[in-house]
């Protein structure tokens, strides 16, 4: 059923931008304001849907819920199939230590010298 619907809009794009072939002149002139107020009726007609017909509004919020659980499990699946199908943390070219070895000395743990801080500016504050 879902695959008739995508097949319906691709079809319907492709058909909208196709050329139509025939001479300009024939085609309806519609008017910018004329589309804005088909459309705020369209959106008005559509809003007052569930109280004209609230058995199809509750099917389609049923459909819906289905639909978001479907694809909620779906993105779920693919995650899960992408992380285990992502490469290795380590690539076994070098071989894991038993435990942590600490390298450093105490020469290196020693900060560095900076030497004495500049005079302070008594006209600014501190």
């Amino acid at each position: 059923m879902f695959f008739l619907l995508r097949t319906a809009f691709w079809l319907s794009i492709v058909l909208a931008l196709l050329p139509s072939g025939g001479s300009k002149s024939q085609a309806p002139v519609v008017g910018p304001s004329e589309a804005v107020s088909a459309a705020f009726a369209a959106v008005s007609d559509v809003s007052g849907f569930c109280e004209r017909q609230p058995d199809a509004c509750d099917v389609g919020a049923q459909a819906a819920l289905a639909f978001g659980q479907r694809a909620q499990a779906g993105a779920k699946f693919l995650y899960d199939y992408l992380s285990e199908k992502r490469a290795p943390a380590s690539t076994g070219s070098i071989k894991a230590s038993s435990g942590v070895q600490d390298t450093l000395t105490a020469e290196d743990i020693k900060p560095a010298w900076r030497g004495p801080l500049p005079p302070r500016d008594p006209r600014r504050p501190a």
